[in-house]
């Protein structure tokens, strides 16, 4: 035993009447006596020499603090420190075992345990996994093959793109993008060529008509420009003035005007 609760304010109410030396010689046996876990022998002489203290102080401290019995000096406050501490070490022991123990059975085989707990209406399968009525398996996603009018380049620049972000591509996907792809008047190669060109990871059908309706409102803007400096410049017949008005506030004028060919009021 390598500790021990010191009761400082007992010990001092016990050794009030004892002179330094004899105090000293005190605590060395106790100290002996809970490093031993055992009662002191009975022989002074050698216990004096133990604790370095005479063999008539030796004699009077084992009379006045400890009891003798057969087998040695015991002191009963030291004996009931020593039961406890080799409980509670004995508790510990136990603790550990049953811990071991534990460990023991949840190293036991996943078949073992299944047998032991799973009801009996409950098949097991080579790879250890209960199948009942209510347990099926999930079904994998079918990855999309390549259709024979697309080229092998632009199918893997696609499927590259997909995997860059971790979607994989599926036949349910490629009927998808089919479809708005005949929406937008694309077929499946040129609609995989868009997305490969603008890193699109599908397809609609939305997002190239927003385009072609920009496109085809540029091109109308060009053949106003274009009828307008015609007219100006070479005084068509396609450009028809209504009036101007010169005398505005500001120094600029407006002109009105008609196209012919598109029947749009512009003004300058």
């Amino acid at each position: 035993m390598h500790y021990y609760q010191h009761h400082i304010g007992d010990f001092l109410k016990a050794t009030a009447r004892l002179s330094d030396n004899q105090t000293m010689a005190y605590l060395r046996l106790l100290w002996m006596y809970y490093d031993s876990e055992k009662p002191l022998k009975l022989d002074t002489k050698v216990l004096a020499f133990q604790i370095g203290s005479t063999i008539e102080d030796t004699q009077l401290l084992l009379e006045s603090f400890f009891v003798l019995c057969e087998n040695g000096w015991h002191q009963t406050r030291c004996d009931k420190e020593i039961q406890e501490y080799r409980e509670f070490l004995n508790k510990k022991s136990n603790a550990g075992k049953a811990s071991a123990e534990r460990r023991k059975n949840n190293r036991s085989s996943g078949v073992e345990q299944l047998l032991n707990s799973s009801p009996s209406d409950v098949q097991l399968t080579t790879n250890q996994q209960p199948l009942t009525t209510n347990h099926k398996p999930k079904k994998e996603k079918t990855e999309a093959i390549r259709p024979i009018d697309i080229s092998e380049s632009v199918w893997d620049d696609f499927i590259a793109i997909r995997n860059k972000v971790k979607k994989p591509f599926t036949e349910t996907a490629l009927k998808i993008i089919q479809r708005e792809a005949q929406k937008a008047g694309f077929t499946l190669e040129q609609a995989l060529e868009t997305c490969c060109a603008r890193g699109w990871q599908g397809f609609e059908a939305a997002w190239v008509q927003k385009d072609s309706d920009l496109s085809k409102t540029g091109q109308m803007n060009q053949r106003v420009i274009s009828g307008l400096t015609r007219g100006l410049i070479g005084g068509g017949g396609n450009v028809k003035l209504l009036g101007n008005r010169f005398l505005h506030p500001r120094p600029r004028a407006r002109l009105y005007f008609w196209s012919n060919d598109g029947n749009i009021w512009c003004a300058v």
